[in-house]
């Protein structure tokens, strides 16, 4: 896999796993759980998932453990909602906190170009 499409995969997976995990996942481990980015390999085996969780090593802990229990739900949602040849294996890593301003903004990006999908559809 070239490194645009490497970029493309990964930027797709990091949306796709943080509407998942925000929106659509129901433990409370993860309710503040937030997807920073996604670094897949060259060869699109394998998948390291960065998060974040405010609060200390105690939660991040527990989210993380969640994230590894729920590997396979959320492969299975992102092999219905990308069309890849192969579906890589997902690993997840700590990383760091994103400021709430930088969250919000986030969100509120995703939120419109979300809008702008119904409103066509």
């Amino acid at each position: 896999m070239d490194e645009r499409r490497s970029a493309r995969v990964s930027e797709a997976m990091r949306e796709e796993l943080a509407e998942i995990v925000g929106f659509e996942m129901a433990d409370p481990r993860l309710s503040m759980v937030d997807v920073v980015g996604v670094q897949v390999a060259p060869d699109g085996k394998h998948a390291h998932v960065m998060v974040s969780c405010p609060g200390g090593a105690p939660e991040q802990d527990l989210a993380l453990e969640a994230l590894g229990r729920a590997t396979n739900f959320l492969r299975r949602e992102l092999a219905r909602r990308l069309n890849l040849r192969r579906m890589p294996e997902l690993h997840f890593e700590a990383g760091l906190f994103v400021e709430s301003g930088d969250r919000l903004a986030h969100l509120l990006r995703r939120a419109r170009k979300t809008r702008g999908r119904e409103e066509l559809s």
